[in-house]
């Protein structure tokens, strides 16, 4: 029998982005962004493999108060077979699922780097309006304040502010990887030093 999830707390939000090297600069900026905001991002990597994975995903999803989905991976995977990423547009529909299904209440967000686009490669998102962050760090600053201005703990902020977060964190990352010994920057432990680490760049501003 099935665990019931924890109750979904206010602040928290999923993030449901690719985890591939190219993409490091929007993860890293996913992550600053929200914390600079006082919202607590939570991620599929944090989740440890084997068995019942898809139940820990979903059950994180509904943990959680809100969701942001990044679209902006559809190119195909060069390496053979050449395939989509489909794991971002699965994951939105398990959160779109859990808003109209679940008990608690779940708002989710769709972000991408092109205007339009969403609307050809996922038709039925027609009605939805995508916050669009053009492939760039201080995009994905600027929709996140878009989207989360009202859950915001703080009463003023900037993108110039939140990209000193950013900055901070940046300089950061060499050194984790060498405490953590990690292979990748996409992996739990690292994940967590990066959100103590931006929480810290956020209070000192």
């Amino acid at each position: 029998m099935r665990e019931k999830p924890p109750e979904s707390s206010e602040n928290t939000v999923f993030l449901n982005i690719p985890y591939d090297d190219s993409f490091r600069r929007l993860y890293v900026a996913y992550i600053t962004g929200l914390i600079h905001l006082g919202l607590d991002p939570r991620a599929t990597i944090e989740i440890p493999g084997g068995r019942n994975r898809l139940d820990k995903i979903i059950d994180l999803i509904r943990s959680c108060r809100f969701s942001i989905h990044d679209l902006s991976r559809v190119q195909l995977d060069r390496r053979p077979p050449a395939t989509p990423r489909f794991n971002m547009p699965f994951e939105l529909g398990l959160a779109v699922a859990s808003a109209k299904l679940g008990s608690s209440p779940h708002d989710w967000f769709v972000f991408e780097s092109i205007p339009r686009r969403a609307s050809k490669s996922l038709s039925d998102l027609s009605g939805t309006d995508p916050n669009i962050h053009n492939g760039r760090v201080e995009g994905v600053m600027r929709e996140l304040g878009n989207a989360f201005e009202r859950q915001s703990s703080r009463e003023r902020y900037s993108v110039a502010e939140m990209m000193k977060t950013y900055k901070a964190v940046s300089h950061r990352i060499e050194k984790i990887m060498e405490e953590t010994r990690a292979q990748s920057l996409f992996e739990a432990h690292v994940f967590k030093l990066l959100c103590t680490t931006a929480r810290k760049a956020s209070h000192a501003l």
